[in-house]
């Protein structure tokens, strides 16, 4: 009798240890909790973008290039979230380009804070492949990169491709943020990015948080004739630590 009591016992002292056990475990795993609130996803603050008037003069130049998107003007991007304290790193520094002589305009327009493409507000480069380049004067995060061809008229560029790096060069640490040279003519990669016909709105390009100091930006004439031309480019980031 004694045997079987204790056996009982035992019995009952195991169901319990056992039921107090998966109490634990759900209070441990969560499973009857609500679920956790996502990570927040940082200080962030919106920088709305000014965009000069819209300038189309004339007839447009039908644009032509395999890759080319159909404009959406809901897609247009207004405003940019980043982190506070990001500010146009770009404005007032110093620009140089592959054509040193710029047949209309002085570089120093590229990052004058205008975007307006009226005479006098406007840089061209001589035909074919050329590139501008600015110098943020000390390595930076960046976040978005706004930029303004010619926009007086309805045209495509040709084979726009935007890099940044360490190297004022650009022969090591070179990463591409954009590239709409589909067939590689430019022998820098093809690119999956679309061409686009420019507007005032220009084009905004996620420049991901990499980290550089120097900003170059490539163009092969475009679907009007073989000039590039640039009104405005605008680099958005913080100082990197």
């Amino acid at each position: 009798m004694k045997n079987t009591l204790h056996i009982l016992t035992g019995l009952v002292l195991a169901l319990t240890l056992a039921s107090c056990g998966k109490k634990e475990e759900a209070n441990a795993g969560g499973t009857a909790a609500a679920p956790a609130a996502a990570a927040p996803a940082g200080d962030l603050e919106e920088i709305k973008l000014e965009f000069p008037k819209p300038m189309f003069i004339g007839t447009p130049v039908p644009a032509e290039l395999p890759n080319l998107e159909k404009a959406d003007p809901s897609k247009v991007v207004k405003s940019i979230m980043v982190p506070k304290g990001t500010t146009n790193l770009a404005k007032g520094k110093k620009v140089t380009s592959s054509d040193a002589a710029p047949i209309i305009g002085d570089l120093n327009l590229v990052t004058d804070g205008d975007a307006d493409g009226a005479d006098g507000s406007f840089v061209e480069l001589m035909p074919g492949k050329q590139w501008v380049q600015i110098d943020l004067e000390s390595p930076a995060t960046l976040y978005k990169i706004a930029m303004w061809h010619y926009h007086k008229q309805a045209q495509a560029y040709i084979d726009v491709v935007v890099q940044v790096s360490d190297d004022p060069e650009f022969k090591t640490g070179v990463t591409t943020l954009f590239n709409s040279d589909h067939d590689d003519t430019s022998t820098m990669g093809k690119g999956g990015d679309p061409a686009y016909v420019e507007t005032n709105h220009g084009r905004v390009i996620d420049a991901k948080s990499t980290k550089a100091r120097y900003v170059r930006l490539w163009s092969n004439g475009n679907t009007s004739n073989d000039m590039n031309h640039y009104c405005e480019v605008q680099v958005y980031g913080t100082p990197a630590k």
